[in-house]
């Protein structure tokens, strides 16, 4: 049989590269099990500011007074808050509470005896907040719906973009890749799994340093000593070796 390669670019389907379905299935699963867990968090994230807004439906202001005031060292107070213990009544009952978080600047102002105001909500009213820290962090809060829907968008497109290149990785060599005799350093590996190797070849007398990739168990179409590669496209430093069941596969057997 004779080689018999047209020229490219030249018809190739996925379906006839042998594992291309196989290797762009896993590269799909992988995708969308990322996008998955970036719309779970979405879920979570939309529930937990569900809750958020309840709360803010249901808790009423509250007066209270500061028994004593933890602040974080000095140089975590940008990004650290303060924690108050605070003294108030609600329901006709006098309740201390701990751990009220109020922003480290304005916790460094407040002394004991102290007004704030706080946001009790009568289902919980052991577990208040001080009022102008929660609504500041509220309101910072209120923009993650939209934080996560790109995000998710972000991940769709990532995925497309993916599934692509893992798609062109497959046909681009083969279908307008430039087709040479490879020379492999040492020999061609003799393995059982698929493999990369270090190997040359030359065009118009000038020598080409290249990685190879080789499918496993594969007899490659050769002359003499050396073997048939597609140059990738992209990638000129990288080639893949053709062995005789794609080439036949192809048609470039006559």
């Amino acid at each position: 049989m004779q080689l018999q390669i047209p020229k490219a670019p030249r018809k190739v389907r996925l379906s006839q590269v042998p594992g291309a379905v196989q290797r762009l299935a896993v590269v799909a699963a992988l995708a969308a099990a990322v996008a998955a867990g970036i719309a779970f968090v979405g879920l979570q994230a939309g529930r937990w500011l569900g809750g958020e807004a309840d709360f803010f439906t249901r808790a009423v202001e509250v007066p209270g007074k500061v028994s004593s005031v933890a602040l974080p060292k000095w140089e975590e107070r940008v990004s650290k808050p303060a924690k108050l213990t605070v003294l108030y009544t609600f329901a006709d009952r006098q309740i201390s509470a701990s751990g009220v978080l109020v922003s480290a600047e304005r916790g460094e102002g407040l002394g004991l005896g102290a007004d704030v105001t706080l946001l009790v909500d009568p289902n919980d009213p052991e577990r208040p907040r001080e009022a102008q820290h929660a609504r500041e962090s509220f309101g910072l809060t209120r923009f993650a719906p939209i934080g996560v829907g790109l995000g998710l968008l972000v991940a769709l497109l990532l995925v497309g973009l993916e599934l692509r290149r893992a798609v062109r990785s497959e046909l681009a060599p083969l279908k307008n890749g430039m087709l040479v005799w490879l020379t492999c350093e040492g020999g061609l590996p003799d393995t059982r799994s698929e493999t990369t190797f270090a190997a040359h070849y030359f065009q118009a007398d000038v020598k080409h340093e290249v990685r190879a990739r080789a499918r496993p168990g594969r007899a490659p179409v050769k002359n003499g000593q050396k073997v048939l590669a597609a140059v990738v496209p992209s990638k000129p430093t990288w080639v893949r070796v053709i062995d005789e069941d794609l080439a036949r596969t192809l048609g470039w057997f006559g």
